[in-house]
C-alpha cells in the first residue's frame, strides 16, 4: 500500500475539510505542532529534531470510532507513553452504499467512485488529525490496503471489472501497468505532484531484499525487489512488517532479527530512513517483540518502529484484541513502550 506521511495540523486536512463533526468534542491546542516531517538521510527529522530513533504504534481503527472522546483519550495515552508517531487506515472503501449509520469512506458505482465527507465518513478522519495535532502525534495514512479489510485494492479491483487483486496492476481494464515497480514509481510520483512536501512510502511487508539467508521472505517470489524500489526517488524511506507465525511461512520468531538488520543495511546503501512499520506475535509479547526492539534501535540505518497494535479502553468497550494488541497499562506495555521509549532516550 501507498502511504502518506504528513503533519497534523489543525483544522482542515489534506483529505478533506472538517465541518460539524458528529458527537464533537474540541481537542485541546496546547502542545500542537505544524512541522513537516522529512527524512534527514538514514533518520527522520520530526517538529524539527533529528533524533536517532523514534517509537511509534498502529491503530487501523481509530478513525473508524464514531465518539471524538474516544479518539481523545487513545491520543492522550500515546502521547503520556511517549510515543510519536501513529499510522492509521485513511481508506474504509464500499461497493455499495451502506445502511444509515455505517462508517465508510468512498463508495464505488460502477467505475465511478464518490468520496463520503459526511459525518460518519471521513470527518471522523478529519478529527483523528485535529486530535493528533493537539497531542504532538505525526500520523501515517494508508491510502488502500492490498487485503479485502475495508475494502482494500478488492473494492478497486471489482469496481474496474477485474477478478483477482493481481488485474489492478496488471489488467488493461484497471490500467496499462503491469509491474509492481512502474505502478509504484508512477503512482508516487503523482501523489508527490500534488503535495511535494510530505513523505511518501510504500508500506510494504519487505520481501525480496537483498542479503539474509535466502529464504522464501528473501527471494522475490511474491513479485517484489525490495531495494530497486526503495531506490525510486519519490519513495522518501522503506518499510517492512514481520510477523513470522503467519505470512513469513518457515520462519521462527530468531528470524526476526536477520530480517531486521537485512533491511538496515539496504537502507543505508540507499541513504534513506528503514521503518520497521508492523511487527507481533500472539504469545509472549516482551520476550519475542522486545528483542526486536532492541535489535532494531542498536542497527545502523533503523529509524523507527511501530508496534502491532495498539489497544485501549474505550467508553463502551475494549478496542480489537487480534492477539497481537499491546493494551495500554498492562505488562506488555510496560516492557514493550514505556522501556521501549525510555531506553531510545
Amino acid at each position: 500500500m501507498l502511504c502518506l506521511t504528513f503533519k497534523a495540523s489543525g483544522g482542515a486536512t489534506t483529505l478533506s475539510t472538517v465541518v460539524g463533526v458528529a458527537t464533537s468534542t474540541t481537542p485541546p491546542t496546547t502542545g500542537a505542532t505544524g512541522t513537516i516531517s522529512k527524512a534527514s538521510g538514514t533518520k527522520f527529522t520530526i517538529d524539527g529534531v533529528t533524533k536517532l530513533y523514534f517509537a511509534g504504534t498502529n491503530a487501523y481503527w481509530i478513525g473508524f470510532l464514531t465518539n471524538n472522546a474516544d479518539v481523545d483519550t487513545v491520543m492522550s495515552h500515546l502521547q503520556s507513553s511517549g510515543l510519536k508517531t501513529l499510522r492509521v487506515w485513511g481508506f474504509n472503501d464500499v461497493n455499495s452504499v451502506p445502511g444509515s449509520g455505517t462508517v465508510y469512506y468512498q463508495s464505488f458505482s460502477g467505475s465511478s467512485a464518490t468520496i463520503h465527507s459526511g459525518a460518519n465518513g471521513l470527518q471522523l478522519l478529519d478529527y483523528v488529525v485535529q486530535s493528533a495535532a493537539a497531542h504532538s502525534i505525526k500520523l501515517i495514512v494508508n491510502f488502500v490496503n492490498n487485503w479485502i479489510d475495508y475494502g482494500g485494492m478488492a473494492a478497486y479491483m471489482k469496481a474496474c471489472g477485474g477478478s483477482t487483486n493481481k488485474d489492478w496492476y496488471q489488467s488493461s481494464s484497471c490500467q496499462t501497468l503491469s509491474i509492481l515497480r512502474n505502478w509504484i514509481k508512477k503512482t508516487s510520483a503523482y501523489i508527490k505532484s500534488l503535495n511535494p512536501t510530505h513523505m511518501v512510502t510504500v508500506g510494504d511487508e519487505g520481501f525480496g531484499v537483498s542479503g539474509g539467508d535466502g529464504s522464501y521472505p528473501y527471494t522475490s517470489g511474491e513479485g517484489w525487489n525490495w531495494d530497486t524500489n526503495l531506490a525510486i526517488s519519490t519513495i522518501d524511506f522503506g518499510t517492512f512488517h514481520l510477523y513470522p507465525s503467519s505470512y513469513l511461512r518457515g520462519t521462527s520468531n530468531d528470524f526476526g532479527n536477520g530480517w531486521i538488520q537485512a533491511h538496515a543495511a539496504a537502507c543505508v546503501k540507499a541513504n534513506k530512513p528503514c521503518h520497521f512499520e508492523e511487527y507481533g506475535v500472539s504469545s509472549d509479547h516482551c520476550s519475542v517483540e522486545g528483542a526486536w526492539e532492541k535489535t532494531s534501535v542498536s542497527t545502523a540505518g533503523m529509524a523507527a518502529d511501530l508496534f502491532w497494535d495498539d489497544g485501549d479502553q474505550l467508553t463502551s468497550s475494549k478496542t480489537s484484541d487480534d492477539r497481537n494488541t499491546i493494551f495500554y497499562g498492562t505488562s506488555d506495555w510496560t516492557c514493550l513502550v514505556t522501556n521501549h521509549v525510555s531506553a531510545i532516550g
